[in-house]
């Protein structure tokens, strides 16, 4: 069909009252669409191939904060996805996030884990966000880990969230480390579970002839704890600030919620504290330094049930390429979905 012919034919159809279909590519990705954009996208880099994915002529992407060009860095060294994913389709903001596992040159059993953004316009991504920790430990872990149904399953239609609240309790979980005295507002089920960089951060049974440790006398965190407890104990204060929270995929089917974060740790006279019972604890890092975070939130009812994390340890300040030097150093969220919250 000739640019004339196309033009007149729209003219005739818009006079009629009908509309002339769009390209495939210019056509809303559904959720399988966009799950299956991770599945390309993680084909390419197997491949080293940038061309074996569709990509925008001035798509931007970074690995870890820094700019390259698409090609570079995990591109040249990723060999297959491992056996963990877990995908956060967002419909309504064509867009696309995933924490996923992968092997890469190297020794044996060389790999790690990656948290990746996908934007999708016109067919094409877009940019392309990733936050990548090589570590053949953390794959391992990861791989090894118990498959988490919770985060592929739909939640009943009469019972899903709003974008607003699923963004508005996922912050709250942010609010909450960063203040930590023990008396905030902690959005977490009774059967929240916890899972970082593969481990198992919280409900761990106590070993064989030792006795629980109690969340209101201990000065030391344990991952024996329910999430609830471990925040109570008021022991994540040495965590100083929370900044550069960003919500960048939201499931409203599933009720998930992606989001990338910093969390900084000051070190210094930070590291001492008054816990909730008055008692001054001094622990947490002896250094500066900070954890680039990749958090995926399973929220029903109001309240976070499940959570898989991503822990990257980055130099203290670390940004993240996509904002402001005053955005990426503000505590505030931002919802980037780019949909309304509604």
């Amino acid at each position: 069909m000739n640019a004339s012919f196309r033009i007149l034919t729209a003219s005739l159809l818009a006079a009629s009252g009908l509309a002339l279909a769009q390209p495939a590519s210019a056509q809303q990705c559904d959720r399988s669409c966009l799950e299956g954009w991770v599945d390309s996208y993680l084909g390419a880099l197997a491949k080293h191939d940038p061309a074996a994915v569709k990509l925008a002529k001035n798509v931007r992407f970074t690995a870890n904060g820094q700019h390259l060009e698409v090609g570079d860095g995990l591109w040249r060294t990723f060999k297959a996805r491992g056996r963990f994913t877990i995908v956060v389709p967002d419909v309504a903001a064509q867009q696309v996030a995933a924490i996923v596992t992968f092997a890469e040159d190297g020794p044996a059993g060389a790999g790690g884990a990656l948290g990746v953004r996908l934007k999708i316009r016109n067919g094409r991504i877009v940019e392309i966000e990733q936050r990548e920790t090589h570590d053949a430990e953390v794959l391992e872990m990861m791989d090894e880990a118990p498959a988490r149904k919770a985060f592929s399953t739909p939640v009943p239609p009469a019972e899903r969230m709003s974008r607003k609240d699923l963004a508005r309790i996922a912050d709250a979980y942010f609010t909450a480390i960063q203040k930590n005295d023990g008396k905030g507002f902690y959005p977490f089920a009774d059967d929240c579970d916890r899972y970082t960089n593969g481990m198992h951060a919280t409900n761990v049974p106590t070993p064989a002839g030792e006795k629980r440790p109690d969340p209101k006398t201990s000065t030391v965190l344990s991952n024996q704890w329910t999430c609830r407890e471990a925040f109570e104990s008021g022991l994540l204060h040495f965590v100083t600030r929370i900044r550069d929270r960003r919500i960048v995929a939201i499931d409203q089917q599933n009720g998930l919620v992606f989001a990338f974060a910093f969390f900084d740790h000051a070190a210094g006279d930070t590291r001492t504290f008054t816990i909730p019972d008055g008692r001054t604890v001094t622990g947490g890092p002896t250094t500066p330094f900070t954890w680039s975070i990749v958090e995926i939130f399973k929220i029903t009812d109001g309240l976070i049930h499940e959570i898989q994390a991503l822990e990257l340890e980055r130099p203290y300040g670390m940004q993240s390429g996509w904002s402001s030097w005053k955005d990426g150093m503000s505590d505030k969220v931002r919802d980037e979905t780019g949909v309304p919250q509604g």
